[in-house]
């Protein structure tokens, strides 16, 4: 091969690179597009899930911590303590299903790992097509 027939194919390698470049960009969009929809679907099956128990335990609560109260009533205690008991009960469930709830929406929960990833092997892809 000659020198000529040399230079006129780095011109071509080179636009061959840009031209896989694009494509490689082209399809890391749809992965992030792709992962985002899935992170996001994540996020709201949290908040979904947090309504849910607001509204379906909160009553159920209320009546489960009166027959509590009564309960202790019953067996001795005070009225005033049986309450009380029965609201310190409450509040245990109550931050046990907000932690529930809660770790749904963490930041690392619906970070898009696998695109992050890609998109730095990209780059150091690109950088090596620049060099």
């Amino acid at each position: 091969m000659s020198l000529k027939e040399d230079a006129r194919e780095i011109p071509a390698l080179f636009g061959d690179a840009v031209e896989q470049l694009g494509k490689l960009v082209q399809n890391e969009t749809q992965l992030a597009k792709a992962e985002i929809s899935e992170k996001v679907s994540t996020a709201m099956r949290g908040v979904a899930m947090l309504a849910a128990a607001a509204m379906f335990v909160g009553p159920v609560l209320v009546m489960l911590l009166i027959a509590l109260a009564m309960a202790l009533h019953s067996a001795g205690l005070s009225e005033t303590l049986a309450f009380l008991v029965s609201a310190a009960v409450g509040t245990v469930v109550a931050v046990i299903l907000m932690l529930a709830g809660k770790s749904y929406l963490k930041p690392e929960a619906l970070t898009p790992k696998v695109t992050l990833r890609e998109v730095k092997a990209d780059i150091g892809t690109a950088r090596e097509l620049v060099r």
